[in-house]
């Protein structure tokens, strides 16, 4: 994961070079449950939680894990910025140092109802 030496260090990766091999493209990762329910519905922290135990179970089907992901972004619909705020707190507290290079986005609508956060990673699983 890499820095930046031409924009301002804001403490995350802005690049990810990865070589040849395998690479691992999920779809929106929702913060469902085994049968399809929403969980925890208002709290975007358990949200992000379930969305990122469901990224994990995902990418284990694949042969990959949460450290071979190379690129997240991260949808929250909520319109306050602190709502973004405690969902890459969550992020970050996962994947640790470095976290991948991500994207925050906050939107007006998501797949369910009483979803909040969905996301969707790229991962390059070691060979």
């Amino acid at each position: 994961m890499h820095g930046s030496t031409t924009l301002p260090d804001h403490g995350f990766a802005y690049s990810a070079t990865v070589g040849p091999g395998p690479l691992v493209f999920t779809a929106g990762i929702s913060p469902v449950d085994g049968q399809g329910i929403v969980t925890t519905p208002g709290d975007v922290v358990g949200q992000t939680r379930q969305c990122l135990q469901n990224l994990a179970g995902v990418l284990a089907e694949r042969g990959a894990s949460l450290a071979d992901v190379v690129k997240l972004t991260v949808y929250v619909a909520e319109r306050l910025q602190a709502d973004l705020v405690v969902a890459w707190q969550e992020v970050a507290a996962e994947f640790g140092d470095p976290v991948p290079p991500a994207m925050m986005l906050g939107v007006t609508v998501l797949s369910y109802d009483d979803q909040l956060v969905e996301i969707e990673a790229i991962a390059a699983p070691q060979e």
